[in-house]
């Protein structure tokens, strides 16, 4: 099972103590282009993720290949992708990460953002992307924990 996921926070304790158990994955992929050039975040999230739990970083660009090389050395593994936010989850799938599912845990409110849920600030960029999920046929799951009832189509 390959579960991607949505959340501005990346590395927190919704994503340990609840999503890695839930999907049972044995691998963290974070995507973010500035995580993958910042060791000492990377070292710092990595003290969070239990030692069972490989914990990988890489650009936005190299998810694809990234999880092609996971799925390579072990076809039945499962991994939780995370994205930083809508723009950097787009932009995989566009450089060729197929999902047809994307699950979106927490986006900030900030400046020209509306709060659509307790969890969810949308601005027009994140619209955007989710429009283009529609288009391409990409079901938007939003919750925080799997435990809560999915909402869809904000």
């Amino acid at each position: 099972m390959h579960w991607f996921r949505i959340d501005n926070r990346l590395v927190h304790g919704q994503i340990i103590e609840a999503w890695l158990p839930h999907i049972r994955a044995k691998t963290l992929l974070v995507a973010n282009d500035d995580l993958a050039t910042d060791e000492l975040r990377q070292e710092i999230m990595s003290l969070a993720v239990p030692s069972d739990i490989s914990f990988l970083c890489c650009t936005v660009s190299q998810a694809a290949a990234m999880l092609q090389s996971i799925r390579k050395e072990d076809p039945g593994q499962h991994v939780l992708i995370l994205f930083s936010d809508c723009v950097d989850a787009r932009a995989a799938h566009m450089a060729g990460l197929s999902f047809s599912l994307v699950n979106i845990g927490n986006l900030h409110y900030g400046p020209g953002k509306e709060q659509v849920c307790e969890h969810i600030a949308l601005g027009a960029e994140d619209r955007s992307c989710l429009k283009y999920f529609r288009e391409q046929g990409v079901e938007v799951d939003y919750r925080c924990v799997p435990s809560a009832t999915a909402k869809v189509n904000l």
